[in-house]
């Protein structure tokens, strides 16, 4: 997996897992406050790996002894849902 590739995964990932968390707000009372968390989803082992990785990485250089790390495991994302357009159309204008 490319670097480009990785971002692209976290920033899909991310913006589910803040979606979740706007849906369930009783999960973020499971994060302490100033916790890493760390997304592993569970049917891409090797986004999965590198982001346990880059965590490990991290946490060498963290400015705050004893930050807590929190694993949120993610089964898979549902397919995205479909475009809520209705009949669009396009118009030529020239």
């Amino acid at each position: 997996m490319d670097e480009q590739e990785f971002f692209s995964k976290n920033v899909t990932l991310s913006t589910e897992f803040n979606k979740y968390l706007v849906e369930h707000p009783e999960f973020v009372e499971q994060i302490p406050e100033e916790a890493v968390v760390v997304l592993l989803p569970e049917d891409d082992p090797e986004l999965c790996q590198e982001n346990l990785r880059l965590v490990d990485q991290n946490r060498k250089i963290d400015d705050v002894p004893n930050r807590p790390v929190v694993h949120v495991r993610i089964e898979r994302l549902a397919p995205p849902p479909p475009s809520r357009l209705v009949n669009p159309t396009v118009e030529m204008i020239r």
